[in-house]
């Protein structure tokens, strides 16, 4: 498991997983990854989220070893894994471990910045779920691109719609959600080509605006802020009436990213963009 060797001098391998030397802080709970692991396996959200992201690799192949930056608990990575891609995770938190524990061959603790990874070292590259995390994006991007090799492919996704902005953004550690436009116009301003890039998770729009976006406005947290664990277990569990009807928006969806079409409308974005040599 540890015959491989990360391309950085600024790691030591402790226990099995490579680790930097220091780590800086995250904008990111600090039980974020504990309540994640509490719901990733029977989540209808990690899950299709997973399906979605394997979907687009399969359309748009790494090329190479893919690195999973910010990928918490390794669920992503497993997954990854499972299907038969090489993978990395990178984590600065206790995810880490977790994903390490979850049979994540490669892992690495450290946030990107910090694992200094050496340039052009990396074929491709994920984050999923991270940018709206990070204050300075535009930085962490440019990392990225530094890192990647020329040509190397870029995956992410990011909560979707500003107009859906809530207090569950506030307290998830959010700085901002994104447009097709806004994403694509970032990713192009560091100095990527944006190949492919869509909506997902359709019918979640509506359901956000209701029980979350308006409440907010109206000076009313939700439920799910005023008891997080509990009520982001409930969330993401679908209730047997309406499981049916999302199964098949999800198969829907599916459908369209093999077939490399765009899904119009969303809570969350994914993107596939390559590094311009």
């Amino acid at each position: 498991m540890n015959s491989w060797r990360p391309p950085s001098d600024c790691l030591d391998l402790v226990d099995g997983i490579w680790q930097a030397k220091a780590i800086s802080p995250v904008y990111y709970p600090e039980d974020g990854n504990e309540t994640c692991l509490q719901v990733e396996e029977t989540s209808y959200w990690f899950n299709h989220r997973n399906q979605c992201i394997i979907e687009v690799l399969r359309q748009f192949p790494p090329g190479g070893r893919f690195y999973d930056i910010g990928g918490g608990n390794g669920f992503v990575a497993k997954a990854l894994q499972q299907a038969g891609i090489d993978v990395v995770l990178v984590e600065p938190g206790q995810g880490a471990f977790n994903a390490l524990q979850r049979g994540v061959k490669k892992v690495v603790r450290a946030t990107l910045h910090d694992a200094m990874f050496r340039t052009g070292s990396i074929p491709a590259l994920g984050a999923f779920d991270v940018l709206e995390h990070i204050e300075d994006e535009a930085r962490f991007l440019s990392e990225v691109r530094r890192v990647l090799k020329p040509g190397g492919r870029f995956y992410c996704t990011v909560p979707a719609m500003p107009s859906l902005w809530s207090h569950e953004d506030i307290q998830a550690g959010h700085f901002r959600r994104y447009s097709v436009k806004t994403l694509a116009q970032l990713l192009k301003g560091v100095g990527f080509i944006t190949e492919f890039i869509t909506y997902i998770f359709t019918w979640l729009v509506f359901a956000v605006l209701l029980l979350r976006t308006l409440p907010s406005r109206l000076g009313q947290p939700s439920a799910q802020c005023r008891n997080a664990i509990l009520n982001t277990k409930a969330a993401h569990q679908l209730p047997l009436p309406f499981a049916g009807a999302v199964e098949r928006v999800h198969n829907w969806e599916l459908s369209r990213l093999h077939s490399r079409r765009s899904i119009p409308l969303g809570t969350s974005i994914l993107a596939v963009a390559t590094r311009i040599l």
